[in-house]
């Protein structure tokens, strides 16, 4: 018989869901909260927010900032070093990808000690972390929920994966709220990682009834929804329906891990320091091309998913009407070229080929690929 496990955190969802973060962090057992968060955030007065319910809840606080865009090693080093001189004892993350993975890493070596690489990989995570609350201000990392930190490791200039399920959140929550200070450019290239992860958990090998449902249901929802949300920061309906998306695929991918196209993608944007999502909504196409043959009843559903009438088409014709959705998607947000003009040279292929093939997110691809394999992706994506 086989048996699977599936990770998921307390979930909180709704408008004004970021009133709870002084309740949720008290019934963690928190006396002093250290706040991650970037200066994009502090700056649209979610930081204010989120104090004022801690103050309420009588609790005191740090507020760590210290972080860029795909949060680095060094930055992840001192924010540990602040934790431990703060005497903190709970970590809460306001903010997108970037700061709760930077404060689920600063969680790994406050409790565990050594280098970030030390972690590098799967279940190298032996000492319990501090209790963590992740409160979301992008619809599209799913960070809040899963078990996953994605940090870049400076001298080799490549995104590191950890992964364990010690970095899901004790609380996750998620307020729509939030997305409206987003700016179009920003809500789109978050939308697509929140696909790219639907889509990828959703062939992955690792895939499960459970993980396939989450994944489906994230893929109806951007489909539906994220054209809304791009044209127009106010529409709440866009909007809660993004938020909602970005959980689904969140579990799903937390508990089903990705492919290709992350494993990629992470070798991209630790050289160039680019937005995950913009990098995605390149390769996702041209992997799907790649894996269409290891999972074409598969992508037959998610081009339903996406919207398209397969009514009366074969198997490989439906199929293909999924990476034809998924590239109108890209376009129809604004989200256009290749590779060369986000910065990538041909130059970098061979290398970030080779890297890419020891990125833990391959190991559940559904197609075997080379070295050779990533190579030719990356040159169609050019």
């Amino acid at each position: 018989m086989d048996i699977s496990k599936f990770f998921a955190p307390e979930i909180i969802f709704g408008l004004d869901a970021i009133s709870q973060v002084g309740e949720s962090a008290l019934r963690l057992g928190a006396k002093k909260i250290f706040l991650v968060t970037d200066c994009g955030v502090k700056e649209n007065n979610w930081v204010a927010k989120a104090l004022f319910y801690l103050e309420q809840a009588g609790l005191e606080y740090m507020v760590w900032s210290g972080i860029t865009s795909n949060p680095k090693d060094s930055e992840v080093a001192e924010g540990a070093k602040a934790y431990l001189s703060s005497h903190c004892d709970a970590i809460l993350a306001v903010g997108g990808g970037s700061p709760i993975d930077a404060a689920k890493a600063v969680a790994i070596i406050a409790s565990n000690g050594g280098k970030i690489q030390d972690y590098e990989g799967i279940n190298k995570i032996t000492k319990p972390l501090p209790p963590m609350i992740a409160v979301p201000s992008t619809a599209g990392s799913g960070s809040e929920v899963s078990q996953f930190a994605i940090i870049v490791d400076k001298q080799r200039k490549i995104k590191m994966t950890i992964i364990s399920k010690s970095l899901v959140p004790d609380i996750a929550i998620i307020d729509p709220l939030l997305l409206q200070t987003k700016d179009s450019r920003l809500t789109a290239a978050t939308g697509i990682d929140a696909l790219s992860h639907a889509i990828e958990s959703y062939v992955s090998l690792a895939a499960t009834g459970l993980t396939e449902v989450h994944a489906l249901q994230a893929i109806e929802l951007i489909a539906e929804n994220l054209r809304e949300s791009v044209a127009c920061r106010t529409n709440m309906q866009a909007k809660s329906a993004m938020a909602m998306a970005s959980l689904h695929a969140g579990l799903a991918f937390s508990n089903a891990i990705l492919g290709a196209t992350h494993a990629m993608t992470h070798q991209v944007d630790g050289l160039l320091d680019l937005h995950h999502g913009e990098t995605n909504a390149v390769l996702l196409p041209h992997v799907m091309e790649f894996n269409l043959i290891s999972c074409t009843e598969k992508y037959g559903r998610v081009a339903e998913a996406l919207g398209e009438n397969v009514t009366g088409l074969n198997k490989q014709d439906r199929a293909e009407r999924a990476i034809i959705a998924v590239q109108r998607l890209v376009r129809d947000i604004g989200i256009t070229g290749g590779l060369s003009t986000m910065g990538f040279k041909e130059e970098y292929i061979p290398k970030l080929s080779q890297n890419a093939l020891n990125d833990a997110c391959l190991v559940t691809n559904p197609r075997d690929a080379s070295a050779e394999d990533m190579a030719r992706i990356f040159r169609k994506a050019l």
